[in-house]
């Protein structure tokens, strides 16, 4: 799923002014968004509030992203071209994105919530896919000398973050309103975090994300929930992913051509108790000489 550079140019900005214009609508219309997830509260309802907060310096990475994309020419020279089609792989992922997320909000206001999980389910499977496959490849690595590079990491995989919290949040309030979590959703929901972070595609933007939704879930369910354990539960699964993550990309740093901090340790600590092959047979044939 491709397109040029001259339609990327007009299809990203697009996208986002609809998208924009239609949560100006959620916000602004009665019943608003906030109207509609307080008459649907179920065991996956964070606090809205948490929403909104990530929106905002979300949508100001995207603003940086398409300014780059409207400014870039790929004719200039070959680092040019290159630095745009970093940028023009993920615009056809992120119009869709838009476009769905721009929907769903018309069936989320009209309190049509099967409906608009339609929507939520492709744009969140959508982001994922993205991040787990065309960003997981050895060439799409995290280059931090390209700002097309790191710009195009964090507005995908802050993308597919929310997408995980929103696919939760949707789901819940459109089947299971009023409902306690059962056990086997406790445990799929601890399974299904800690997956997300242990997946070789997770770095510390989208790890993040992941450890924001379940803070989100956390207070949310703290204020709204039936189950007084599951606010708690869900704070330690928040904890527990940080961890993954955190540990994780400690020792294994997803940044193009970057030494890990494990590499330095086994130089460091391992290293000087080793010696090489070739140095062991160059040591016994001056031996034998």
């Amino acid at each position: 799923m491709g397109v040029s550079h001259s339609t990327a140019r007009y299809l990203a900005p697009a996208s986002f002014l609809y998208d924009f214009a239609a949560q100006q609508y959620g916000i602004l219309s009665t019943p608003s968004m906030k109207d509609i997830h307080d008459r649907n509260l179920a065991f996956w309802s964070p606090n809205p509030y948490f929403i909104g907060a990530f929106f905002f310096p979300q949508q100001l990475f995207q603003l940086a992203w398409l300014w780059r994309l409207w400014k870039s020419d790929p004719k200039k020279s070959a680092k040019d071209r290159e630095e745009a089609d970093t940028i023009r792989d993920f615009v056809p992922w992120y119009a869709l994105g838009n476009v769905c997320i721009g929907t769903w909000m018309f069936f989320w206001n009209n309190n049509r919530l099967d409906l608009s999980n339609i929507f939520v389910i492709v744009n969140s499977c959508a982001q994922l896919y993205y991040v787990f496959t065309k960003l997981a490849q050895p060439e799409n690595q995290l280059n931090l000398r390209s700002p097309s590079s790191i710009l195009t990491h964090v507005v995908s995989k802050t993308f597919a973050g929310i997408g995980v919290l929103d696919l939760l949040h949707n789901t819940s309030a459109a089947y299971f309103v009023d409902q306690s979590p059962s056990f086997l959703t406790k445990i799929l929901t601890g399974v299904g975090f800690g997956a997300l972070a242990l997946a070789p595609g997770t770095d510390w933007i989208f790890g993040g994300c992941l450890v924001y939704d379940l803070v989100a879930l956390t207070v949310g369910q703290a204020q709204w929930g039936k189950d007084p354990g599951w606010a708690g539960l869900l704070g330690a699964y928040a904890v527990g992913t940080a961890a993954i993550v955190g540990l994780k990309n400690w020792f294994r740093p997803p940044y193009e051509e970057s030494a890990t901090h494990f590499d330095t340790a086994v130089r460091i600590y391992v290293s000087p108790y080793l010696v090489p092959q070739a140095e062991k047979e160059s040591r016994n044939s001056m031996f034998l000489a």
